[in-house]
């Protein structure tokens, strides 16, 4: 396997002589939120978290997000969170990007590195820490837990991308494949998220229209990717939206592989409205 890369937001900001050439793009459908847009003036500080400064690229409100938080995280080395999550039904997957963090709960704490990933259940109470001499960077994942009655809530996971052996997609000779953390037939979990490989040429070669809500973040590479009536460009450090049932494809054009961070939600029965 080729050894992986992960961008990460530098922040900072173009100088005065810079031109608007942005792709940032909000629609009723899908928005992209290119990796220029993530400077510092965008940044959110959190509470109870020192030596951190967050990327919040979706969080649910109409007509956006309506699972799911996605943060990009950039914390100082020592910095952190020993109450990092305000909402005790909401599950966690970190996916660390740059550096390392120590990611404790009962008394337990985990060396999570680059291309680490940890899922963190509802209510474990984890506890974060950067490491090392340098920034860590890491995706924060943030979702409630949709319980259902029969079925045990999951276990705190650890694993890595380095670890983890992509599944090849049928037919497909190992050009699009993806790594999945989370065994998909396992009932206990209601989002995954994985990572999507396409090697130079390969491509989504139809227009996939479902249930799942997503969110994209580039670690790698760049493409062209269909989202509803558009063809846009991504590159590395970019990232994508998509609302239900929004028409998706994808064409990677090179010169090196194509690989993005994917949260989706799975496994649970659509809610359904009210009687009126």
């Amino acid at each position: 396997m080729t050894h992986p890369t992960y961008f990460a937001p530098r922040g900072g900001l173009p100088g005065q002589e810079a031109l608007h050439t942005q792709r940032a793009v909000f629609t009723e459908a899908y928005a992209v939120i290119p990796r220029g847009v993530m400077r510092d003036i965008v940044t959110s500080a959190l509470p109870f978290w020192e030596g951190t400064r967050a990327w919040i690229i979706a969080r649910p409100m109409t007509g956006f997000s309506e699972t799911f938080a996605h943060y990009v995280m950039e914390v100082a080395p020592g910095g952190g969170s020993d109450r990092p999550e305000p909402d005790a039904s909401a599950q966690a997957v970190i996916f660390v990007t740059e550096g390392a963090v120590e990611i404790a709960f009962d008394e337990i704490a985990h060396l999570v590195e680059a291309g680490g990933y940890a899922y963190l259940p509802p209510g474990c109470g984890w506890r974060l820490r950067a490491l090392g001499e340098a920034p860590a960077r890491f995706h924060w994942v943030r979702k409630r837990y949709h319980a259902v009655e029969g079925i045990d809530a999951p276990e705190p996971l650890f694993a890595s991308d380095t670890d983890t052996d992509p599944v090849a997609m049928p037919g497909t000779d190992g050009r699009w494949a993806t790594t999945r953390f989370v065994d998909p037939d396992d009932l206990r979990h209601d989002m995954h998220v994985n990572i999507v490989t396409l090697q130079p040429g390969a491509s989504i070669p139809f227009e996939e229209t479902h249930v799942m809500e997503h969110g994209l973040y580039v670690l790698e590479g760049k493409a062209v990717y269909r989202l509803n009536r558009d063809w846009v460009e991504v590159e590395a450090g970019d990232y994508m939206w998509l609302r239900a049932f929004c028409p998706q494809a994808c064409y990677a054009g090179g010169p090196g592989r194509f690989r993005y961070l994917l949260y989706k939600d799975v496994n649970r029965h659509p809610a359904l409205a009210p009687l009126g």
